[in-house]
């Protein structure tokens, strides 16, 4: 996970569905991350500047704002933009897929549902990309 086993990784969970917050701050925490979940766009947003995460997990269809809007916030911010944004949603369109990766540029794509595995190896090929 890490060379230095002092840093917890932080990992933000920006996702409407508390038992899928649940859900991947069981998988995560298991692997040793400190995971934090926001049930909203502007929660997350909130949460960010107090929790200064490595990597966010972010979910596209919320009910205050789309996760597309809380990227476009996050990239905007000088302080957050240089975070790993992994989105984690239930649209499985390729045309989704593509612009999430080629238009937005956000660092992995993963549909729901996921595996353990498949949220794991995510997020560490992210991480090791950092």
């Amino acid at each position: 996970m890490t060379d230095n086993l002092e840093e917890t990784i932080r990992v933000l969970c920006i996702e409407d569905d508390p038992a899928m917050i649940e859900l991947v701050t069981l998988i995560l925490k298991n692997r040793g991350y400190d995971v934090r979940g926001a049930s909203s766009g502007q929660e997350g947003l909130d949460l960010i500047n107090d929790f200064d995460p490595n990597l966010i997990l972010l979910d596209l269809m919320m009910p205050d704002m789309s996760g597309w809007d809380v990227y476009t916030q996050i990239r905007a911010n000088d302080g957050t933009r240089e975070i790993p944004v992994i989105v984690v949603t239930a649209k499985a369109q390729n045309i989704d897929k593509v612009l999430g990766l080629r238009i937005a540029k956000v660092q992995d794509y993963i549909v729901k549902p996921f595996s353990p595995a498949e949220l794991i190896e995510s997020v560490e090929k992210v991480l090791s990309e950092d």
